[in-house]
């Protein structure tokens, strides 16, 4: 028989405007059939009703906090009020929610961090909104590995990971344009990367001895230096430096060919040099499967791997797939954690 969760998801609202409402008011409602941990929401209650209006579905709204969102879960959909700032309207993104947004993830952070929420899940912000308000982040991963690091004093080195059925995928750069590339990669973030995520692929997936295939920059893995020399002369070395810490890393390989079926049979997540390297692949194989989720905090994160989708935002057609996995996961993942502490 399953054990019983100790203590709650923390689920932020991301942009109200956008489809978390929608894909929180279909995770709920299908709480039984799949069985989910119990979470609560971090946002707006009012934002929510009106939603569930829009969608015609009957979703019970009481205002909870992470010690009293697991008893009333069952019953209804537990919310911890942060106001919206403005009147929501499905689909119509406004600055006045920037406040509200950002205040939701500190909040979700600090009650995970506290030991009060099993771990924090985030629906999907549109960083343009924040941007307009002065968010100077790139995205939810760095302004979550600042929240940390001012929780704990100590510096954070935050690693994206796409988690689905079919593959695992790190970016080792991330939220930079492609022309900055090759000079934000170096082999010391390389090796960092790669060893927090055989740290967390331990730690908190159980994943006994993890196997990490690392991806090229250049095509054809910059062919022994022909196409470019930063396999050569950066991707190399890391992965040797690694080999000689003990980790089962290999690389760097041919992105090209590390994708198809025998070759992810090899591997337990794959390394790349950049972002769309690692997300197209982990998208293509699972867009409503995959969750994304933050190595490297002293905390559990996950989210669906999709954005706010203003455009479907209130029409009853959001999936709510993701979310659902994103719970799961994170629900998982927070529990092998706490066992090991």
């Amino acid at each position: 028989m399953a054990v019983p969760f100790s203590r709650p998801l923390a689920l932020t609202q991301g942009d109200p405007a956008g489809v978390g409402p929608d894909i929180t008011l279909m995770a709920w409602l299908r709480r039984r059939e799949l069985g989910l941990a119990p979470f609560f929401f971090i946002g707006d209650p009012d934002v929510l009703a009106v939603r569930a209006r829009q969608l015609d579905v009957t979703v019970p709204i009481r205002h909870a906090d992470a010690n009293t969102a697991s008893e009333i879960f069952a019953e209804a959909l537990p919310v911890l009020p942060i106001a919206a700032g403005v009147e929501v309207a499905a689909g119509e993104p406004h600055v006045a929610t920037a406040a509200g947004t950002i205040a939701a993830i500190e909040t979700a952070v600090a009650l995970t961090h506290k030991g009060e929420a099993l771990a924090v899940v985030t629906n999907p912000i549109a960083k343009s909104v924040l941007y307009e308000a002065g968010f100077k982040f790139p995205g939810h991963t760095e302004f979550l590995a600042d929240l940390a690091a001012r929780a704990t004093g100590k510096a954070m080195t935050p690693v994206m990971m796409l988690a689905g059925p079919k593959l695992r995928a790190i970016p080792v750069t991330i939220h930079i344009p492609i022309k900055d590339v090759p000079q934000a990669l170096t082999g010391a973030l390389i090796v960092e990367t790669c060893r927090i995520a055989n740290a967390d692929l331990i730690a908190r997936f159980g994943i006994a001895q993890p196997r990490l295939a690392v991806a090229g920059l250049n095509p054809h893995a910059g062919e022994s230096g022909t196409m470019g020399r930063e396999d050569e002369d950066i991707i190399h070395p890391a992965v040797q430096q690694l080999r000689a810490e003990g980790i089962d890393a290999i690389g760097p390989l041919p992105a090209d060919t590390m994708f198809h079926d025998e070759a992810r049979a090899r591997y337990d997540v794959a390394v790349c040099m950049y972002h769309d390297q690692a997300l197209i692949p982990a998208k293509a194989l699972g867009f409503d499967d995959s969750v994304n989720v933050t190595l490297g905090l002293p905390f559990v994160r996950t989210s669906p791997d999709h954005g706010t989708a203003f455009g479907i935002a209130g029409k009853g057609i959001a999936r709510e797939h993701s979310l659902v996995a994103a719970l799961k996961l994170g629900a998982q993942l927070g529990r092998n954690a706490e066992s090991r502490r």
